[in-house]
This record gives structure tokens, sequence and C-alpha cells, in this order.
């Protein structure tokens, strides 16, 4: 259920200005309606066309995986979330198809400047949505914990997502010996953690409640025993190496407080995954899977839903496309984008271990 877009109407304005041509796939599920690129000059064409009718030299700009089940060779030149550059789940299989098809994965995740900061990123609204969702799910554990948890569906605005966790956590907290959670945001220094305690704190958790840990309290290495003690834990770091991991079976099947684990970084598929008491990706449809614990008398659930962004697809939109643009200008001199050459670079690199 993808709703974003990496370009918006108002971003597709400012390049057709600019001289781009952009054309537009018809979809029924991109949170922009299709009149409204039509309002600004782009023509329509049907979904999936330009597997056959877009020209060799087109980029094909979009944001989540390709469709599943086709092995098909792919010619042109990409420009999305691939998701197979950190070996996750069918890397070799993905990036055999565009060897095939002398194609080209120009990666959304790894456009950097040259200071190695990422151009773009939903990061930030994909730690405030699964702060939301974590929250949400512990106030359904106080309220209502013999009735399974529903589907999740994207939200207009930031404030009516924001009204509705405030009404949802006065009832929680109610049946809480009047107490809010502690949330525990890991990775709180970045974006995605800043996003993930911002939304907290607008939600009315207070902010003694809030506890944000980065490099200085991870660095002796986990796991770490005081996860256990959060009510709610959103892991919201960027996993780039091997490291211990946070969380492990013993812990989880000992004391505990805490109820429910958010996993915005959602490396389920990576070897190296710091939270291994999961192993499946979760969806807005159904949104939580229970871990396995001994621990009877407290039931623990994971989120780890991979697009947690599109819980507000309008504004994640507008402010990943907004960020992407001047990237995006750059395309008219390619070879002279440092950022561009770099993507480039780490895509025959990937490519080339893939062939091993």
């Amino acid at each position: 259920m993808e709703h974003r877009a990496a370009l918006t109407p108002a971003t597709a304005k400012i390049l057709l200005d600019n001289g781009f041509k952009i054309t537009v796939e018809r979809s029924d599920q991109r949170i922009f309606d299709d009149e409204e690129y039509v309002k600004v000059g782009c023509p329509l064409v049907n979904t999936l066309s330009w597997k056959t009718d877009a020209p060799a030299d087109a980029y094909i700009v979009g944001l989540k995986e390709l469709p599943e089940n086709d092995d098909s060779p792919l010619h042109h030149t990409h420009i999305f979330f691939a998701h197979c550059f950190k070996n996750q789940g069918g890397w070799k299989e993905l990036l055999h198809r565009f060897d095939a098809g002398n194609g080209t994965i120009l990666d959304l995740e790894f456009l950097n400047d040259d200071k190695g900061r990422r151009v773009a990123a939903f990061g930030y609204m994909a730690g405030f949505a699964g702060s939301a969702v974590a929250i949400d799910v512990w106030c359904h554990q106080q309220t209502k914990s013999n009735v399974p948890y529903g589907a999740l569906k994207p939200y207009p605005n930031e404030d009516a997502l924001i009204s509705f966790t405030k009404e949802r956590l006065a009832a929680a907290a109610a049946n809480n010996n009047n107490e809010y959670p502690k949330v525990m945001v890991m990775g709180a220094l970045g974006r995605c953690g800043t996003g993930a305690c911002d939304f907290a704190r607008k939600a009315g958790i207070p902010e003694e409640n809030i506890i944000k840990w980065d490099i200085n309290e991870t660095k002796a290495g986990g796991p770490f025993p005081q996860i256990m003690q959060a009510d709610i834990f959103v892991n919201c770091i960027y996993l780039n190496q091997k490291i211990p991991p946070f969380i492990t079976q013993e812990l989880i099947d000992g004391d505990r407080k805490l109820s429910i684990i958010c996993d915005v970084s959602c490396d389920t598929t990576n070897p190296n995954n710091p939270i291994p008491v999961y192993t499946i990706n979760t969806t807005f449809d159904k949104p939580i899977v229970p871990v396995a614990t001994s621990n009877t008398t407290k039931p623990l659930d994971v989120c780890s839903i991979d697009h947690l962004p599109t819980l507000l697809p309008r504004e994640s939109s507008d402010m990943f496309s907004h960020d992407l643009l001047p990237t995006i200008l750059a395309l008219k001199n390619r070879s002279e984008s440092p950022v561009w050459n770099g993507a480039e670079a780490l895509y025959q690199e990937k490519l080339a271990a893939a062939r091993v």
C-alpha cells in the first residue's frame, strides 16, 4: 500500500520549466491524483508502460521495488530504492536482471553529497510515523488487548494523526495508573531518530519518558538490558556493518516492561540485523507480528513495515521531492555531478560482487 511519489506535481512543474520531459504513469494508489500532474503539463501513460514504450535513454523514476515474479532483463537507468546493495534477500537476482539488459541502478538510498550525507531521505518521516505506530500499538495493548490490532490507513495530514494519537494515549494512560509509556529511541540523533522523538513529544509523551540513545550510549556494544525497561522501543539506526545485537531471546524471555518494538530500520533480511527476534516484514494490512517468547505474562509485538512514511504520504513526498529536486536537475549534466557519479560507481561495485 504505497502512496508516496518521488516526484510530486510541484517538483514536476519545476523540472518541466527547466526543459525536462516528464511522463507520468497512471495510478490509483498514489496520493497525488493523475489530474494534479496533468494540470502542470505532464502527459499520462499506462502503468508499467515504461517496459515497452519508454525511450532507451529515459530515466525510470520510482520509489520501491520493481514488480515481483518478473525476471526479464532491464534496459533502462532506474532511479529508485532498489534494496539490493546491502545483501538483502534477492539482491543478486535483481542485479542480474540489470546486468542482462545493460541497465543501471542509481539508488535513491545512496545519493550522497561530498560530505557523505544523503541528498534526500524519508528518514525523518519514517521515524515520525514509526513512533506513531508504536505508540498506537501500546495504546491498543492497554485498552483492547483481547482484540487483534487492525489495519493501518494513511492520514490526510500530521495534525489528524497527532490528534488521534493524543486521544488514544489519554484512554490508555487511564488504564495504566495514569502513566504514559516510556519510549526508547535508538539512533536518536539522526534524521530518523529525530523524527521518532519529535512525534512522541508532539503526541504528549513527557520529555523525561523519551529515552534517547545514540553512539555514546551504544559504543560498548550490545545486547542492552536497558531496552527491556522501556515500554516502547523504536529502532532508527542506519545499519552499514555487522554489530552485536541490541536484543536477544534471553532478554525478551526475562522480566521486562517492553511490549512493542518498531524496527524502523527494517533490516529484516539483513544477516546483521541487530534485532534478531523476528523474520518477516509486516504491512499496513497486518502491522504487527507477535514475538515468540517464554514470558507468557508480557506479550511482545514487532512492527517492521518498510514504507512507514506512507502513513503521511503527501507530507512525506513533498519533503523528499523538495530535497531531491537539485539532484534531479543535475541530471542535465550527469557526468559532471559527484552525486550521480558516486551512485553509478556504487552500482558498478555491487554489480561486480553479484557476478562472483
